[in-house]
C-alpha cells in the first residue's frame, strides 16, 4: 500500500488490520501482530513507569511517530469525546464483521480484533481486497460459550458478565480472557496470549 510501512509498523509489532476512504484521505487501520506484540509491547518504557495507561500512552507515542514518518495524521481509539468511529470504520474497512455476540470479528483476529489505531492519509490509496467473514459457516461457538449467556444475539448484559467475574466461578474469564472469544475458530492461530487477555481482563474489571 505505501513502500516501507510495513517495516515500520513490524518493528513495533502492528499490523494493518484494515483501510478505507473517508472522504479525500485514506484510513489505514492498525492493530497487535500476535504472536510477538505483548512481549514486544510490555518490555517498552511506559510498562515499567507505572504510570496510568501504558497501552494507550505506547499507541499514542508509537502511532504517532509513525504518522510522522509517512506524513499522514494519527488518531485513536481512546481519544475523545468525541469518540472516533473505529468499530464502524473497522467493518467498512471489509476486513472486520459483525458477529453473533456483537463484538467485532475479523478474518485473522477472531474475536481478539482489536485496534490501536489509525493513520489518516491524504489521498484515496488503493485498498486491500475485502475479505470473507469467518462467521459465514461458522457453528457459532461463542454463542453458547459464555457461561451466564451475557453475549446473545440481544445484546451485551453488562450486569451479568461483572457478576460472573466477582465470583469464584469467573477464575477463568479473569484468568485467560473471555470465553466467547475464546471460543471463535477464527482467532484460534492468532496467537493472543493468556497474560494479555488477562492484563485486558483487569482493565476492564479491577
Amino acid at each position: 500500500m505505501i513502500a516501507g510501512l510495513d517495516a515500520a509498523l513490524g518493528a513495533h509489532r502492528l499490523f494493518v488490520s484494515g483501510a478505507l476512504h473517508e472522504g479525500e484521505t485514506t484510513l489505514i487501520l492498525l492493530s497487535p501482530d500476535e504472536p510477538g506484540f505483548w512481549d514486544h509491547v510490555t518490555a517498552q518504557p511506559e510498562f515499567a513507569d507505572d504510570a496510568p495507561d501504558p497501552l494507550d500512552r505506547w499507541s499514542a507515542r508509537v502511532v504517532g511517530a509513525i504518522a510522522t514518518q509517512f506524513g499522514a495524521g494519527a488518531c485513536y481509539p481512546f481519544e475523545g469525546p468525541p469518540w472516533h468511529p473505529f468499530v464502524t470504520w473497522a467493518i467498512r474497512s471489509g476486513q472486520s464483521f459483525p458477529s453473533p455476540v456483537h463484538m467485532t470479528v475479523h478474518a485473522r483476529m477472531g474475536l481478539w480484533a482489536s485496534l490501536r489505531g489509525a493513520l489518516v492519509l491524504p489521498g484515496r490509496l488503493a485498498l486491500p481486497a475485502p475479505a470473507t467473514s469467518p462467521c459465514i459457516g461458522c457453528d457459532a461457538p461463542c454463542m453458547t460459550a459464555c457461561p451466564v449467556g451475557a453475549l446473545s444475539p440481544a445484546g451485551y448484559d453488562v450486569a451479568s458478565c461483572h457478576a460472573h467475574l466477582d465470583g469464584p466461578r469467573g477464575a477463568s474469564c479473569r484468568d485467560f480472557g473471555c470465553l466467547a472469544r475464546h471460543a471463535c475458530p477464527a482467532g484460534q492461530s492468532y496467537g493472543r496470549l493468556a497474560r494479555q487477555s488477562a492484563w485486558h481482563m483487569r482493565q476492564f474489571h479491577p
